[in-house]
């Protein structure tokens, strides 16, 4: 089955009344920012119980708990906090049910991983724990379970697919760019992320976007920087090599360009966000010579000029093609060619870009600061597409 065919075959979650839905938020948000402060123990509390009521459920995470302590239960809270938000929360369930079968999750865990949640909240809230907050968290994760579980359920694909290192370029000390070349084809579209188990790093699964359209080899092109403290994007620059086996999972993420839009392209990217662009760039080149092509002007911003590792070829590929402009942005240094400032900066130095549709690809901070600058600019927010990656 195609990705679409899968989107359509997703079964309707009822929603739950706006009032109801906005009461049970505000009871969970309030009720949260009081046991925030001890995360950490409210992360330990949480594995202990998962893990003595379902002891299966440990071998679905890494040997060392240090790193991913505080994962699952940040992406928990963060998604029951959106149930107030369906039209974004619903599919992105959806895709995340789905993606958690290469796990090997069954729909058993589902309960036994939402007791576990609601014991260490209602254990660290103490006498703010009534019946009424019970009750909101309770239906809250239900909500998000059933929408998990049920898409999970009516997958027929892969859960996860098997690709052989083939390429590892390393671009600087901290970025790398690898080919990775699976045994079947992986369905995903252009903008679209996976997440990736390697090797050295087994049960820590993290996220990465291809940097290329689906191709007829099955090929995909990743861009991976160092991030600070980060385990598997350390081992990933310095110790990948050619022939290692890596595992995939199911696509994820919304960013796509619509093939019927007659509205013109604004696309901005931060450091490795240059991918998933690279991507949707080298969709449009695909498009048959008769088919409708955007204008599209590209941004692509670094700390400085380094950091812009790939510029020369999306500014080769813009020779290429006139409907395509790319400008690069750096913030610390005046490079002769370059647009100084960050990416919202000079972006909203050119106005409100309100005619366009926007994607902005890049960190979480990156995306956070442009997309809120751009709507203070007049950017309608219904024209601006991003996935800010927030389980990662």
């Amino acid at each position: 089955m195609t990705t679409e065919q899968l989107r359509s075959a997703d079964a309707p979650v009822p929603p739950v009344p706006r009032s109801e839905t906005t009461g049970m938020v505000e009871i969970i948000r309030s009720s949260f920012e009081l046991v925030a402060p001890q995360s950490d123990e409210l992360g330990r509390h949480f594995y202990a119980t998962l893990f003595t009521r379902a002891p299966e459920t440990r071998d679905l995470f890494p040997v060392n708990m240090e790193v991913q302590r505080s994962r699952l239960l940040r992406a928990l809270v963060h998604v029951v906090q959106m149930v107030d938000q369906p039209d974004d929360l619903v599919p992105f369930l959806q895709q995340l049910g789905r993606d958690h079968r290469k796990f090997g999750v069954i729909a058993r865990h589902y309960d036994a991983v939402g007791g576990a949640l609601i014991d260490a909240i209602a254990h660290h809230a103490g006498a703010v724990w009534t019946p009424t907050v019970e009750k909101a968290w309770t239906d809250a994760y239900g909500i998000v379970a059933e929408a998990m579980r049920a898409a999970a359920e009516g997958e027929r694909g892969a859960a996860s697919w098997s690709g052989r290192v083939v390429a590892h370029r390393r671009i600087g000390w901290d970025v790398a760019v690898l080919t990775v070349q699976t045994d079947e084809p992986v369905p995903f579209r252009a903008g679209q992320y996976v997440s990736v188990e390697t090797p050295q790093r087994p049960r820590l699964w993290r996220y990465l976007s291809p940097a290329n359209a689906p191709r007829p080899d099955n090929t995909l092109e990743f861009h991976v920087r160092v991030v600070p403290g980060g385990w598997v994007s350390r081992a990933i620059v310095a110790h990948s090599e050619v022939g290692q086996t890596w595992r995939i999972g199911p696509p994820m993420g919304r960013m796509a360009v619509s093939p019927d839009s007659t509205r013109d392209l604004l696309m901005v990217a931060g450091g490795t966000g240059m991918a998933p662009i690279k991507a949707l760039l080298d969709e449009l080149v695909r498009r048959p010579k008769d088919a409708l092509r955007p204008r599209v002007q590209v941004f692509v911003g670094g700390r400085t000029w380094d950091d812009l590792y790939d510029f020369a070829a999306l500014r080769t590929l813009s020779y290429d093609h006139p409907w395509l402009d790319v400008v690069p942005v750096v913030e610390e240094d005046g490079t002769s060619g370059a647009e100084q400032g960050t990416l919202a900066d000079v972006i909203t130095r050119s106005g409100s870009w309100a005619d366009h549709d926007v994607l902005v690809c890049g960190s979480p901070a990156m995306i956070r600061s442009t997309v809120s600058r751009m709507l203070v600019a007049g950017t309608p927010l219904d024209r601006i597409s991003y996935d800010p990656f927030t389980l990662d």
